[in-house]
């Protein structure tokens, strides 16, 4: 005898499907995260230059012609950076222009990235450039430069000095797929309701004024030691922890524009968390929407 199975109505079958992909999506961590963002230590990136062609310096000009990584390229957030027409200062370049300026410097969206700064005198650019990127929709591998150029030194590895000229053949063109989840407009963080809000700007800043219903975290808890590393993972759930907050839980972080508060935003996704916001525009556009 020849058994027949019952196929399942229109709605059993819905059902299946979406437990099926609730079981996928859990079984696979940072789903949502559509970038490919890591440290790399000294050592990993001397050993594999031949894969990173592309470094960005992301300290100021002047430090940059000083002393940079061999083949670097100078990426401040102080050139990518403008006021924008409602008079807020350091609004991020349209992703059009950046897309422009990235073609320019011979990278598209799947070229490995290495990213250093010195989080002191960058005040954290080296995340933001991550960020960038990671809002660019950049699908290419994103590497933070462990310690930063003071690592680099310490290594005792070659520098070289002077001002940058473009030597590398344009690309084809780099293309976005805006990645909007991490970032957020004023507008939109006054309808939240349910969600971590993190200024970390100093603490004169702070007493100066800031965005109701804010936790105060200086930036500068999120990164340790003389070379200024991010902090751990376990370190990260401590700090917030400390302060109330679950990094479970969507996280906005905040300064005046956006670069400190990319540090945070990068030390939360590197502890392996999803949930964190870079609010871009900051107190600069808040002040100015209110």
């Amino acid at each position: 005898m020849i058994k027949t199975i019952p196929i399942p109505g229109n709605s059993h079958l819905l059902a299946i499907i979406s437990l099926l992909f609730g079981i996928i999506w859990l079984c696979i961590p940072n789903l949502s995260m559509a970038f490919d963002i890591s440290l790399i230590d000294v050592e990993e990136l001397q050993q594999n230059l031949t894969k990173y062609k592309i470094i960005l310096d992301a300290r100021p000009r002047t430090e940059y012609e000083k002393a940079h990584l061999p083949g670097a390229i100078p990426f401040s957030w102080e050139d990518y950076t403008e006021t924008d027409a409602k008079g807020i200062k350091y609004r991020i370049w349209p992703p059009q222009r950046l897309a422009e300026a990235l073609s320019y410097l011979g990278i598209q969206e799947n070229t490995p990235v290495v990213v250093y700064g010195d989080a002191d005198k960058s005040w954290g650019g080296e995340a933001w450039v991550c960020w960038m990127l990671a809002w660019l929709g950049h699908t290419g591998q994103i590497r933070l430069l462990n310690g930063g150029i003071q690592a680099w030194k310490q290594a005792n590895l070659a520098l070289e000095t002077g001002p940058f000229t473009n030597k590398r053949p344009q690309a084809q063109g780099y293309k976005v797929q805006l990645n909007s989840s991490i970032n957020i407009s004023a507008e939109a963080i006054r309808q939240e309701r349910d969600v971590n809000l993190v200024d970390v700007r100093s603490n004169m800043e702070w007493f100066m004024g800031h965005i109701p219903n804010a936790v105060h975290i200086p930036w500068e808890s999120f990164y340790k030691g003389p070379n200024r590393t991010l902090v751990s993972r376990q370190e990260f759930q401590e700090l917030l922890k400390k302060h109330g907050l679950s990094p479970e839980k969507r996280t906005i972080y905040y300064c005046t524009g956006g670069i400190r508060s990319a540090w945070a935003w990068l030390a939360h996704i590197l502890a392996g968390y999803s949930s964190a916001i870079n609010f871009e525009g900051g107190i600069e556009e808040w002040n100015k929407t209110r």
